[in-house]
């Protein structure tokens, strides 16, 4: 049996902390025995893994600046101060200070990739130095992206040269299709109205939702009419909160907030939208997927392989409002082009399955 310890910052709202939780609960424990190290003891997440699943919580509080602090210290320093048993392999499942520390493990190593960066600064602004960035990732002897255009990007923008693996997430999908049974009264399904809805942190400038609100205001405006919910926390309510206001939309636009089960909500809508200036693997997406719900997704990391290289399960539009507008609108305005996609998201979805994803994990664990 090989002893694995996964190694992430937190375990809070974003979809990479609800994905290791999913694959730590997942792999097979006759191979396996599974630790799962956090270098900040908070997230809601954490009530949800499993009794054989060993958890070692990391520090109490999360403070702001603690990637900078964390520089002060070398990746020997900080591998010797946090990883405290031996283990067979380590993994790294966040980008930043968590890929600093498992770096200096003496043993196999593998590192996740989840988001494409923007710019090198971008990739390399949690390492002391662009050199010391690459050194660290070329002595993992795997790194893992969720998807290939995010490897692409890291390869790109790093010059790491590495053996690289593309790995899909792995989602509870039997759970996901369970819970989505269960009852909400929020959204009403209606002949005369067709319900969106989108799922992430209420970050304007990463999710596009200013954009995604605008676009039902002008869907309303050319007289079709449709609800807009939107289920998630984050910094940026308040301001959001305010355009729908301005925008005249309060009876039409709904900030759900967050809620342990949003399946319930993606399950009684008609069409998934992701409006997303940069996204990795869209865990939302996937779920969505899985519950047969149809998707529009801008032109966005891990769309492509999501939705089809030529929209055959979904449509995939270019990064810009007006865009994004065209494509929803087509979608709703075309029964039989809504029908195609309903039927189509349910194909994917099955390919996303707990069984499937796991297993991929699972062997590429082997191979280290």
């Amino acid at each position: 049996m090989k002893k694995v310890l996964f190694l992430i910052h937190d375990l809070g709202y974003g979809g990479a902390e609800k994905v290791l939780v999913n694959l730590a609960n997942n792999l097979d424990k006759t191979k396996y025995e599974v630790h799962l190290q956090t270098l900040f003891d908070v997230g809601f997440n954490k009530e949800y893994i499993n009794e054989e699943v060993h958890y070692i919580p990391g520090w109490k509080r999360m403070f702001a600046g603690n990637a900078r602090l964390m520089k002060l210290f070398s990746p020997k320093a900080l591998c010797k101060m946090v990883i405290k048993d031996e283990y067979d392999i380590v993994v790294s499942f966040l980008e930043g200070p968590c890929a600093r520390i498992a770096s200096a493990f003496k043993g196999r190593k593998a590192a996740w990739i989840h988001i494409e960066h923007l710019s090198l600064y971008d990739l390399s602004h949690y390492f002391r130095s662009y050199e010391e960035m690459k050194q660290c990732y070329e002595s993992f002897n795997k790194i893992i992206s969720v998807a290939k255009t995010v490897e692409d990007n890291f390869r790109e923008l790093s010059k790491v040269e590495n053996d690289f693996e593309v790995l899909y997430n792995v989602n509870e999908s039997d759970l996901i299709i369970e819970q989505s049974h269960e009852c909400q009264k929020t959204i009403v399904n209606s002949k005369d109205c067709f319900n969106m809805i989108s799922v992430g942190r209420l970050i304007i400038n990463h999710k596009g939702y200013e954009r995604l609100i605008s676009i039902h205001k002008k869907l309303l405006d050319n007289g079709i009419n449709n609800k807009l919910y939107i289920l998630g926390e984050g910094p940026d309510r308040e301001k959001l909160s305010e355009l729908i206001n301005e925008l005249g939309v309060n009876d039409t636009c709904c900030l759900l907030g967050f809620d342990k089960n949003p399946y319930k909500y993606i399950k009684a809508s008609d069409l998934f939208v992701c409006s997303s200036y940069k996204e990795g693997f869209s865990t939302a997406v996937t779920e969505a997927l899985i519950l047969g719900v149809p998707v529009v997704s801008t032109e966005v990391s891990g769309a492509k392989e999501l939705l089809g290289d030529n929209n055959e399960y979904g449509i995939v539009c270019e990064n810009d409002e007006d865009a994004l507008y065209e494509a929803v609108s087509k979608v709703i305005s075309d029964k039989e082009l809504f029908n195609h996609y309903t039927e189509q998201a349910s194909v994917r979805g099955k390919f996303f399955s707990r069984e499937i994803t796991t297993k991929a994990v699972e062997e590429m664990l082997e191979s280290l």
